[in-house]
């Protein structure tokens, strides 16, 4: 039984059809880096092993996967000339969740895994840019924290220990956005993040980066029984025995410098059906900075301004990814240092009124044909549009 599947430079051993094994995410990972679409190496972890995790329990499914683990970790590291803990050009991974189908929003994310004491100076050092190395390690602290180790609010009254250090260092400052902070300030803040690990646990944050990796996939894992998740499942007919892939990824950074970002799109409007790129994007940020709502993004459009050449990548692979899939994608993506990398791409949701649009368009662009159109539109959507409407 294979349980890890790996990806990288144009070569993968999943694809697109594998969405029961390898998840959403997984398998369209796979198959955009054997359509020639830039993505960060990595490897995917498969839904069974969710469910063997499910059953077996966490301890055991550990030493089950452990080999295949570090041998898909030394072949990213193989690919990139980048290691893990390493003092010159360290490996940093983003660790994500990707269920059969999409779940947007409800299960655990981890970036910037592999950071210590060590390697946030080896960062600052190789890309000339400590704030920027700061900047990541704080994040890294934070969200582990929050997903690994459940330091988070439990209801509306608490208070997120994390959210409250944050709002200290700016307060001290006396400023009111991440991006207006410096690097010193950061690592304030870091430090500030670790302390309170180790007032809530009684031991310091781990620094060594597969301790890091196996605890934040058993976390992955465990967030697939979340109450969100399993509310989101019950409304959604999702069977809880497909259980979630996890996703391990070179990290891309979109806040290394000005000349780096990060950004959501679709292919086509998801209200209206129109063909047009629809999104947003935020320069100097990781993806969690765009739905935060802690700065305001850009519109997609305004990507074309900023930086031309990436932007004309974006709308070539758009295209070839629409062709390819022959249907609107819902994508995310990040510019590090002017290189566009695609994280992920799937069919986009849309209201009625786009999907009866988008149909009936993908027919007359030779895309599908009538009756593949017809079993494209729910009879649960098309119904809604025989109702009274808002006039937009």
């Amino acid at each position: 039984m294979k349980r890890v599947y790996t990806f990288g430079n144009g070569k993968a051993e999943g694809s697109a059809d594998m969405k029961n094994l390898l998840g959403g995410k997984g398998a369209n990972l796979a198959e955009m880096n054997l359509i020639g679409v830039p993505v960060p190496p990595g490897f995917t972890i498969t839904t069974e092993v969710c469910t063997e995790y499910n059953e077996k329990g966490k301890d055991a499914i550990v030493a089950i996967i452990k080999d295949d683990v570090e041998k898909s970790i030394a072949h990213i590291e193989s690919l990139t000339g980048n290691k893990f803990d390493d003092s010159e050009n360290p490996l940093l991974v983003s660790v994500r969740s990707g269920a059969r189908v999409s779940m947007p929003g409800m299960m655990d994310t981890v970036l910037n895994l592999g950071m210590n004491d060590r390697v946030v100076e080896a960062l600052a050092a190789k890309s000339g840019n400590p704030r920027f190395a700061w900047d990541s390690y704080r994040r890294f602290v934070q969200m582990y924290g929050d997903v690994v180790l459940g330091m988070k609010p439990k209801n509306k009254t608490d208070i997120d220990p994390f959210e409250e250090v944050m709002d200290g260092v700016k307060e001290k400052k006396g400023v009111k956005l991440d991006v207006e902070l410096t690097a010193k300030d950061l690592q304030t803040r870091a430090g500030k993040f670790k302390a309170e690990y180790r007032n809530a646990l009684g031991k310091d944050f781990p620094d060594d980066p597969k301790e890091q990796l196996v605890e934040a996939i058993k976390a992955v894992f465990r967030s697939w029984d979340n109450p969100r998740a399993n509310v989101y499942r019950r409304d959604n007919d999702i069977p809880y025995s497909w259980g979630t892939a996890v996703n391990v990824q070179m990290m891309a950074f979109g806040n290394l410098n000005n000349n780096s970002g990060t950004g959501v799109a679709f292919t086509r409007d998801p209200a209206s059906g129109e063909k047009k790129l629809m999104g947003e994007f935020l320069m100097n940020a990781q993806g969690e900075d765009v739905v935060a709502g802690v700065r305001t993004p850009m519109p997609i459009a305004k990507m074309a301004e900023v930086m031309p050449e990436a932007f004309k990548q974006f709308q070539k692979i758009c295209n070839t990814l629409e062709k390819h899939y022959r249907d609107m994608q819902d994508m995310e993506f990040t510019i590090e240092n002017k290189k566009l990398f695609m994280l992920q791409t799937r069919n986009g949701k849309r209201t009625a009124r786009a999907a009866l649009k988008i149909a009936c368009d993908l027919v007359d662009e030779g895309m599908r044909t009538e009756e593949e159109a017809v079993l494209m539109i729910d009879p649960r959507n098309l119904d809604t549009l025989l109702h009274p409407q808002f006039d937009k």
